[in-house]
């Protein structure tokens, strides 16, 4: 759904199952951005000198992500590292 976008899942990358602590470790190493729906991702981490950005998703439902995927785009262009977006 996001072109010119290389996307994985958790569990395509084959870390399904690992603590969210550990799973913003290997994302920051890996990735540029992770798409979350995660809502208490950022209540339970400590987020602040992050070198990657976080969208996090009020719901996994595709049809809801799907529907989010302009407003996705236009944050991936405006962003800047180490940002939080809820949308």
């Amino acid at each position: 759904m996001l072109s010119g976008h290389a996307v994985f899942t958790v569990q395509e990358m084959r870390r399904a199952g690992i603590r969210n602590s550990e799973l913003l470790i290997k994302a920051e190493v890996d990735f540029d951005v992770l798409l979350t729906a995660g809502k208490s991702l950022r209540y339970q981490q400590h987020l602040s000198g992050l070198k990657f950005t976080i969208i996090i998703f009020s719901t996994n439902r595709l049809m809801f992500v799907e529907g989010l995927v302009s407003q996705v785009e236009y944050v991936l262009s405006v962003i800047d590292k180490g940002k939080v977006v809820e949308l």
